[in-house]
């Protein structure tokens, strides 16, 4: 019996019309026929790479349907503490809410859809040499490829599931009934692990040609090693014993039950190979001038906005006309390019997480009532009113009357938020100021059915230009998280040891950022005294660094944070008022967060399919 393949549409990311790979027409081959020949087995190739989730298509992330046609995005931005979207259907609202289970359409779109590139990634290896007009050297790149590819989506179905069925080269048919255990969480990143070390032997470190940007390279695979490590050595995954009872039926304990701390060695490891090999001669942190010399506004901006920049490892084509929608303020009364949907709004939680200039953090902890209790260092005022001219401002513009909490603060805080009264950055209809506040421009005047929940507007990777464009790309891994990741690991394998090189890799974010650092440099912070205290810089600092890259989510949760973070009222802005009681604090949403919700629920129909299957805990019926 002929083996039928879906031939799909398929998009990788590359930065011009000419560097997009082929879209092809929806099609169904024989196994002979697509690996007949390159035109059929690339389209194949692509349609595997189409798994890599689109994480700017968050609004409808999580949709399945029983086609193929269900969208990959991650709900992890609106679905943290960083943000909230405005829309009922958005799925991030059922999550944070505690409205799901393991029958929710998120829950399986995630685990079918990478299962799905795991097979065809399978198939591809198995079959692409039988394509006789491609060099030899390109089949053993292709198949590397779909290799890493493979991993990639073990992790992340690993992240999201933990301990996952391994499937290692069995390729599963459409029509086949499995019986398979899921294989422990050490299984599981060893397999990853492996896997990505010997693709990475066979890609290019560099795409071979401008048509190849988006493709897998050796980097991108060390990346997502490192990584892996990474999760490894965390509290989820490292002597959790909320999953003492997470068995397999014959007994087999799922996640280790022992803390080993040689898995932060292992970790840093990796990630200071990669950094050796790859630091500065292929990737660097971005930086860029202006009229007046380094500027740390635009170089943390443009990082997200300049295609393939120097400190992008992996990046793809998205959904980016839709996310710029969001990010878009509704500004009545102007032309459609600046007029959006205002439908992603920070937290002020996370507006608070943004450093003073001062390189201080401007509060220290909150109170039951949700105020912040202000960190008498940083010069933070929680009232009044200011003339200040932000980072984000025109050169030619003067200094605006500004809410204290906004004045003062670091460079990327401008990068990443749209804050009442602030002046748009598309400036090519005048300076358009947003106004956030019940009956402003963008506010959630009657009538109104787009508007910030919370009266803050996330700005992270908005173009200057009209929102309805496509004309730069989804950032998936860039320089910036190997550093701090690195720290991260340098910091819990040994504190005292690796001082030194922990601080190097943190300051260098903060010196790009514009804010003083840790022991060294112009006003120089006191270097943290101990492993706790430098745990804590490390987090905020990638929290602020990493904001609004989908990394928050899943850093909470290895952490072994997300009770604390993502449970219990949630504050923005008073937006049914007028100035000023516009200002004051208001909870628009009581999360929900326990124990079981570190780890998405085994799909329901998964578990009943599949005898072997045991569910995460707290799931069960």
């Amino acid at each position: 019996m002929k083996r039928l393949l879906y031939i799909g549409i398929a998009f990788v990311a590359l930065s011009s019309c000419k560097k997009f790979l082929d879209q092809v027409p929806n099609d169904r081959l024989t196994e002979e026929e697509t690996f007949n020949s390159w035109a059929t087995g690339q389209k194949f190739l692509n349609n595997i790479y189409s798994k890599v989730p689109d994480e700017y298509g968050q609004r409808d992330g999580g949709r399945y349907a029983s086609s193929d046609n269900y969208n990959n995005g991650g709900i992890w931005t609106g679905g943290s503490d960083e943000a909230e979207f405005l829309w009922d259907f958005v799925r991030s609202n059922f999550l944070n809410i505690g409205s799901w289970d393991a029958s929710s359409d998120f829950v399986k779109t995630y685990w079918t859809n990478y299962y799905a590139g795991i097979r065809n990634a399978g198939i591809f290896i198995e079959n692409a040499h039988k394509m006789q007009d491609l060099q030899p050297e390109l089949i053993t790149q292709y198949k590397a490829e779909a290799r890493a590819l493979r991993a990639i989506y073990y992790f992340q179905l690993v992240r999201i599931y933990g301990p996952v069925v391994l499937l290692g080269d069995k390729i599963i048919k459409p029509d086949e009934n499995l019986q398979i255990p899921r294989s422990s969480i050490d299984e599981c990143i060893e397999y990853i692990t492996t896997e990505l070390a010997a693709a990475a032997g066979e890609l290019p470190t560099v795409p071979n040609s401008d048509q190849d940007y988006g493709r897998i390279t050796k980097g991108i695979a060390l990346a997502y090693r490192a990584q892996a490590l990474l999760y490894a050595a965390s509290p989820l995954f490292n002597g959790n014993t909320d999953y003492a009872n997470l068995k397999n039926k014959d007994g087999k304990q799922l996640i280790p039950q022992t803390v080993d701390a040689n898995k932060w060695k292992l970790a840093a490891n990796a990630y200071k190979e990669f950094i050796a090999t790859f630091v500065p001669g292929t990737y660097d942190l971005y930086r860029e001038n202006d009229a007046n010399g380094y500027s740390p506004y635009l170089s943390c901006r443009n990082v997200m906005l300049k295609d393939w920049n120097s400190e992008v490892i992996f990046s793809r084509r998205a959904s980016l006309e839709s996310r710029q929608y969001e990010l878009c303020p509704r500004h009545d009364g102007q032309n459609g390019d600046i007029r959006g949907g205002t439908g992603l709004a920070a937290t002020q939680k996370m507006v608070d997480a943004f450093f003073m200039a001062n390189g201080q953090s401007p509060v220290t902890g909150y109170n039951a009532d949700g105020t912040p209790i202000v960190n008498g260092a940083s010069g933070y005022q929680l009232t009044g009113f200011t003339s200040f001219k932000a980072p984000s401002s025109d050169p030619t513009a003067t200094a605006r009357n500004t809410y204290n909490q906004w004045v003062d603060r670091e460079p990327r805080f401008y990068v990443n938020i749209t804050y009442n009264r602030s002046v748009w950055i598309n400036t090519n209809f005048g300076k358009i100021e947003t106004t956030l506040f019940y009956n402003g421009n963008s506010g959630k005047g009657p009538g109104k059915g787009d508007y910030s929940v919370t009266g803050y507007v996330v700005r992270k990777a908005m173009g200057t230009g009209k929102w309805n464009i496509n004309d730069h790309k989804l950032v998936l891994i860039r320089l910036a998280e190997i550093y701090l990741s690195y720290a991260e690991c340098l910091n819990e394998a040994d504190y005292g040891g690796n001082l030194t090189e922990t601080l190097k890799y943190l300051n260098l974010i903060r010196e790009r950022a514009g804010i003083p650092q840790y022991g060294t440099g112009v006003n120089a912070l006191p270097v943290p005294a101990n492993q706790d205290e430098m745990r804590e810089a490390i987090r905020k600092e990638r929290r602020v660094e990493l904001a609004f890259e989908n990394s928050r989510f899943f850093d909470v949760r290895r952490w072994k944070i997300a009770e604390q973070t993502e449970n219990g009222p949630a504050w923005g802005l008073n937006t049914d008022s007028g100035e000023p009681g516009f200002y004051d604090l208001k909870s628009f949403e009581t999360r929900v967060f326990n124990k079981k919700h570190y780890l998405f629920p085994i799909p329901q129909v998964e578990i009943i399919n599949d005898l072997q299957l045991v569910q995460n805990t707290g799931w069960q019926n």
